[in-house]
């Protein structure tokens, strides 16, 4: 592992006790910059009197003026050059988009922090904080509410993007290891809202919401802005370790449909799974039947590091699901797949069984209708 070099040093050697705590606050790099998470974080640390620089890394240049900006693939070897100085790196280049290719998405998120961890232990940093997801505890019918940040992660790869996640959660185990000074912190947030498109935020799209029968879904979200808080407390090292960040509690399925005003339809497992998993293998759905489990079993987060920490959410399960169900208004879902107003409202007409087992069909129209255009 290479140290910082004799300039950096000495620019670091020089804050006094007369400084500010911008002057005395760490140096972060923020990969996915220019957009989403990465572009709201690359802001708040940008205006933080507790940081004191931001380097923003992207492959476009986002719109954060105060932040030092490099152009490249998280995958460029070339990166570890960029992060030198930096004495923190919030790698959030990460594609979890349910259109993506499967295969080239796991290339590029795990070659990709395979590579800025590498990076990061080649340019003298100390700390890299990663995000992945609560999913990746697994939805599962035992599961305790809520699990506490040490539960055993017992996700399959059966859902959108959790393989990429359980692997970026392999590195992080290991990177201490293959390279010692180097730690790594993990934030994993409940269900994300807030300008996010999900497997589980187009649950609520749908004219009826699934409940498999059997079931005892349990809801917990996290607002983008407190992901962020969350994440700014691991560069700040006021706590350090697995996280898990989300709203505090929870909501039952019931309460949900009162607060949404969506009625349920409710399906047969096998009927549910299978027709998800027939859709899905012939390129009908973008989900995989894996994702249904986590509409079906508690994956909820006590958080109870970061609260220990003295962080806390500022906002509720039922304003973060007020702000969802706001952005989704007007989209329509059925089994995934986004559709037009006018296969929705015959999807919505026809009952629970076509918004199921019918999306084939309903596909089927909406792509005939755009060949006629």
């Amino acid at each position: 592992m290479s140290s910082p070099d004799p300039q950096v040093r000495a620019a670091r050697n020089q804050s006094t006790s007369s400084a500010s705590p911008a002057a005395r606050g760490p140096v972060v790099a923020v990969t996915g910059a220019a957009y989403g998470i990465g572009a709201l974080l690359t802001e708040q640390l940008a205006a933080s009197d507790e940081v004191r620089q931001v380097i923003a890394i992207d492959e476009r240049r986002g719109e954060c003026a105060a932040a030092q900006w490099h152009i490249l693939d998280v995958r460029d070897p070339a990166i570890a050059d960029k992060l030198r100085g930096a004495d923190v790196v919030v790698h959030l280049a990460l594609d979890l988009d349910l259109e993506t290719d499967a295969a080239a998405r796991t290339a590029y998120n795990v070659r990709g922090t395979q590579t800025v961890l590498t990076a990061a232990a080649a340019a003298g940093v100390h700390r890299v904080v990663l995000c992945t997801s609560a999913m990746v505890y697994g939805a599962l019918p035992e599961n305790e509410l809520p699990l506490s940040e040490d539960a055993e992660l017992r996700a399959t790869a059966e859902a959108t993007g959790v393989g990429d996640l359980l692997e970026i959660e392999r590195l992080a185990r290991r990177a201490p290891r293959a390279h010692p000074g180097l730690n790594v912190t993990v934030v994993r947030p409940a269900v994300l809202v807030g300008g996010t498109d999900t497997a589980l935020t187009r649950y609520f799209e749908s004219p009826r919401l699934l409940v498999v029968a059997g079931s005892r879904p349990a809801w917990q979200f996290c607002h983008v802005e407190d992901l962020c808080s969350a994440l700014e407390y691991a560069v700040l090292e006021k706590v350090d370790g697995e996280l898990a960040v989300g709203c505090d509690g929870w909501l039952e399925q019931e309460e949900v449909e009162e607060l949404s005003g969506i009625r349920r339809m409710e399906l047969p497992s096998a009927v549910a799974l299978g027709a998800a998993a027939r859709l899905h293998r012939i390129g009908l759905t973008p989900s995989p039947a894996g994702d249904l489990a986590y509409t079906m079993y508690p994956w909820v987060v006590s958080g109870s590091r970061l609260h220990d920490s003295g962080w806390r959410p500022q906002y509720t399960n039922e304003e973060v699901l007020a702000e969802l169900l706001e952005e989704v208004s007007g989209r329509h879902t059925v089994a995934g797949r986004r559709l037009g107003r006018k296969d929705a409202t015959a999807a919505g007409a026809a009952g629970a069984t076509v918004a199921l087992l019918g999306a084939a069909a309903v596909v089927r129209r909406a792509r005939k209708a755009r060949r006629r255009i």
